[in-house]
């Protein structure tokens, strides 16, 4: 049984973060622990900060704690259809990276949604909170479209890092149902010699791991153009090695995982060494 952390982080309901739960929980048994952060919609914030009297800004605040509230029902209640052993977390305040932290611990994968996470903040995702999430969490993230549907193809980014790889790895042990999917291992490089590292060893180790894969070199910069190249594939997930640090993969670095998830709004799974 896997420890999923399912995350809501602002006014609506991530819906497609829970559609991809339930269907972990048709393949195996999942305990999913939620954890709500209050919205926080600035342009209100703005306008109660200007009055003299603090009894708007208290109407600003208990309404955001029914918001929290009105979630956390929501995901029990939908847990509770589906079987799903759950635990709703105490937690019912503004962001706090540490209790996101604490709990990515000790958790085996992150669900959360791309377009929803703080999106009161109004700027173009993944916005600041978004990001600060996806580089402090200890553990997987899937980061979930509102739109989702079952994927039926799975690209891995590749370039020969141990980070990259470690990505593979993860998928495989937290997904094993979704091995018998067509998946392909992409390596992009700018450079003109395209000789992918470790060829023979990375065969080896994905047809060990699936059933049906294959092998494909993309020469551009991926940064500016693999999110225009993948946005093209229809129902897939992309598969990466971790968010923003500064020691890691030429595919993993925020500014080719970000257009992934502004522009495309396809299911993407970060890995944390």
């Amino acid at each position: 049984m896997k420890q999923i952390l399912f995350i809501g982080a602002g006014r609506e309901f991530p819906k497609g973060a829970m559609r991809f739960l339930q269907w972990m929980q048709d393949q195996e048994p999942v305990h999913a622990l939620g954890l709500f952060f209050c919205p926080m919609d600035y342009e209100a914030m703005a306008t109660v900060s200007q009055l003299p009297v603090l009894a708007p800004y208290d109407r600003l605040v208990e309404s955001e704690k029914e918001v929290v509230q009105a979630n956390k029902t929501l995901f029990a209640r939908h847990c509770d259809e589906r079987y799903i052993r759950h635990q709703v977390h105490e937690n019912g305040g503004q962001w706090d990276k540490h209790v996101l932290i604490k709990e990515s611990r000790f958790a085996d994968l992150i669900l959360l949604s791309g377009e929803l996470f703080y999106s009161d903040v109004r700027t173009k995702q993944p916005n600041f909170l978004l990001q600060e999430a996806l580089q402090a969490a200890e553990c997987p993230v899937l980061v979930i479209p509102e739109d989702y549907v079952q994927c039926d193809h799975l690209f891995f980014a590749y370039d020969g890092s141990k980070e990259s790889l470690f990505a593979i790895k993860q998928f495989a042990y937290l997904f094993p149902y979704m091995t018998d999917l067509p998946a392909e291992m992409v390596y992009v490089r700018d450079e003109p010699v395209m000789a992918v590292p470790e060829l023979e060893h990375l065969r080896q180790y994905t047809k060990a791991h699936f059933n049906c894969i294959s092998f494909s070199k993309l020469q551009f910069k991926a940064a500016h153009y693999f999110s225009s190249w993948i946005s093209e594939k229809k129902h897939v997930m992309l598969v990466t090695g971790s968010y923003g640090r500064s020691a890691f993969s030429y595919l993993a670095k925020r500014s080719f995982a970000d257009p992934v998830i502004q522009e495309h709004k396809l299911p993407l799974f970060i890995a944390h060494l």
